[in-house]
């Protein structure tokens, strides 16, 4: 007897059905726009930033051309460069990493935690040197990292605190909210992400006045005002255009997330229900964080987590890896001279873990489809 229903499309996102809620909101803002022919910086953009400020419960907002640029910004306003060492985990999206190497400083690696993937705390404190300079804790997935243990190695070390929440806007540690948990924030709003614009952006948050005012500089080649420079920044300058939708995107942003969080719910009690629990991992929330999954990842043995994928894809079920190769063990980052073995739990992350389709509207057949699929292929392994 089959388990699985019969096949139906389940994309891994579908922005198209988001925007389909919201389009009669958006089509007037992109008109007001292109009518003002204002693209750039501008009402839009110092009115977005201080909305998500007040969202974040912060005092400054800094909108930027990217999350990438968000990561970079932060590093460069706190004069991070070469001889000088920061500390982050392996495993997360290039760009952490790649934002530390772009100024000459060294990606310093600890390994993460197994159940929520985060970097582990307890690992921080022995990797610090005379050299290191700050701290860049992920909020992977949509759930923040430990910040009180975090911050307060900080404050014992004098090390600046860069929260990488480019994957948890909305996200929460003991009620308050990613981006005014360290000193600076990053935050993207890639399409995929839970408050995604139409391209890419990004924000730093701060409650610095003096850093986030050279934010404001750098983000503008270190200009103010006009043709005045301070320091030698870069271009990444936010659109109106993006301001403008995520300004609209925002007003959602909670029922979205509150969207995501059933979806999670629903999945659990799935997995269950199909006896899936002693050989699938859910992902799990800690007490007094408040959980936005940006993505829904769960664990499946090593070899058989490739098998899954296929088998997926063959029942029309979009799925993703994040991430297949950590850090340490990219080609680029050869000269820190890391191996296999350096950070076994981020590899063994890398070889476990797949996302499964996480998106608000996602209908109780779609999830029954995904899940049942799941169930099809441990089935035929005997793995239940």
């Amino acid at each position: 007897m089959s388990i699985a229903t019969e096949p139906i499309a389940v994309p891994a996102l579908d922005l198209k059905a988001q925007y389909a809620t919201i389009r009669d909101e958006i089509e007037p803002i992109v008109h007001a726009i292109l009518e003002s022919q204002y693209f750039i910086l501008g009402p839009e953009v110092t009115g977005f930033e201080a909305e998500a400020a007040k969202y974040c419960g912060v005092p400054h907002a800094v909108g930027c051309a990217s999350g990438s640029d968000a990561l970079l910004l932060p590093l460069m306003a706190r004069e991070i460069g070469p001889g000088d060492e920061v500390i982050t985990t392996p495993y997360t999206f290039f760009a952490t990493g790649g934002a530390i190497w772009r100024l000459g400083a060294k990606p310093v690696f600890v390994d993460i935690e197994p159940d929520t993937f985060n970097i582990d705390p307890a690992l921080i404190e022995g990797a610090i040197t005379g050299r290191t300079k700050a701290v860049i804790p992920v909020h992977l997935y949509g759930q923040c990292a430990e910040m009180s243990s975090i911050n307060e190695i900080a404050r014992k070390h004098g090390l600046f605190v860069l929260e990488d929440a480019a994957q948890a806007i909305g996200s929460a540690y003991e009620g308050k909210l990613a981006g005014g948990l360290g000193d600076m924030a990053a935050f993207s709003f890639y399409p995929s992400k839970n408050l995604g614009g139409f391209g890419d952006a990004g924000m730093v948050t701060s409650a610095d006045t003096a850093l986030a005012k050279k934010i404001a500089r750098l983000r503008v080649h270190g200009m103010e005002p006009k043709y005045h420079h301070h320091e030698v920044g870069f271009n990444s300058r936010l659109d109106a255009l993006q301001a403008a939708i995520l300004r609209v995107k925002l007003r959602h942003l909670d029922d979205w997330t509150a969207g995501r969080r059933s979806v999670a719910e629903r999945y659990r009690s799935l997995f269950t229900r199909f006896g899936l629990d002693d050989v699938v991992t859910t992902p799990i929330e800690r007490p007094n964080h408040l959980h936005v999954y940006n993505q829904f990842v769960i664990r499946v043995p090593i070899e058989h987590r490739d098998g899954l994928r296929a088998h997926l894809a063959d029942r029309k079920i979009g799925t993703e890896i994040y991430y297949p190769i950590p850090l340490h063990l990219q080609v680029c980052f050869a000269g820190l001279g890391h191996k296999p073995g350096d950070f076994p739990i981020s590899e063994k992350a890398a070889g476990e873990t797949i996302a499964l389709p996480m998106y608000p509207e996602l209908t109780d057949e779609a999830l029954r489809h995904v899940v049942s699929s799941i169930a099809e292929y441990l089935h035929e392994k005997a793995l239940i």
